[in-house]
């Protein structure tokens, strides 16, 4: 495979919690705790609400639910408690993510993370790999305009220098596919939290375990076309 191979996706770009690892509980546990702190009530649908999407607006639903601190500071805070709790109990990395990359990476394919996380998570996760795994990490902070808008697969594209039609978007969430739907992207949704369904993605595959670079390949070259049109 070459990178001007037109039957290979010139990159492809992961999206982090729930995809590339299994934090989500992680950030349901800093939820709730911190909303209990100021004396309300955080539930599992609540939680789910949240899955995928930016910090700040999520933020902003837990200042709602009686959270009585700056936006920033709720970021800053979860953040710094999901870090805690990974050090503590480690990172599980979602099934088949890491075999994934490893194929990819040895295949010559360009790949990033895009994430609604902070940056700073995102590159302390991507340490932890055990081969150099990423060309590019795109935070949550990098970007002016977050998931669900096509701004951070955009970003993505462009770190890498390459056009987004020529990406794959691997994703867990609605509103992380349809950015990636949105960006022009080949959308490939693995649900795994929340369902996926009618959201866009190009096909739905339950797990990334025995999945390989030749899998991505084959479902690049059967819709590759799909999407141009909305490509931005």
């Amino acid at each position: 495979m070459t990178l001007t191979d037109t039957a290979w996706p010139q990159a492809v770009l992961w999206d982090m919690d729930g995809t590339l690892v299994d934090t989500e509980p992680y950030w349901m546990a800093a939820e709730t705790a911190l909303v209990k702190r100021f004396g309300g009530t955080w539930t599992h649908d609540d939680a789910l609400e949240l899955v995928g999407s930016d910090l700040e607006g999520s933020a902003r639903i837990l200042q709602r639910a009686g959270v009585d601190m700056g936006e920033q500071e709720i970021v800053e805070h979860l953040t710094d408690e999901v870090l805690r709790q990974m050090a503590e109990s480690g990172i599980p990395f979602r099934p088949g993510a890491q075999e994934l990359l490893r194929d990819l990476r040895d295949a010559g394919v360009k790949t990033a993370i895009v994430t609604m996380s902070r940056h700073r998570m995102a590159a302390q996760i991507a340490d932890l790999i055990e081969f150099d795994a990423f060309d590019a990490i795109l935070g949550g902070d990098d970007v002016p305009r977050p998931k669900p808008f096509p701004d951070p697969y955009l970003a993505g594209a462009e770190a890498l220098g390459v056009d987004i039609r020529d990406c794959v978007a691997i994703e867990d969430s609605p509103t992380g596919l349809t950015s990636a739907v949105a960006s022009g992207a080949a959308a490939l949704g693995v649900p795994h939290i929340v369902p996926l369904g009618g959201v866009g993605a190009l096909e739905l595959w339950p797990t990334l375990e025995k999945r390989s670079a030749e899998d991505l390949a084959a479902f690049w070259r059967a819709h590759r076309d799909a999407g141009s049109a909305d490509a931005r």
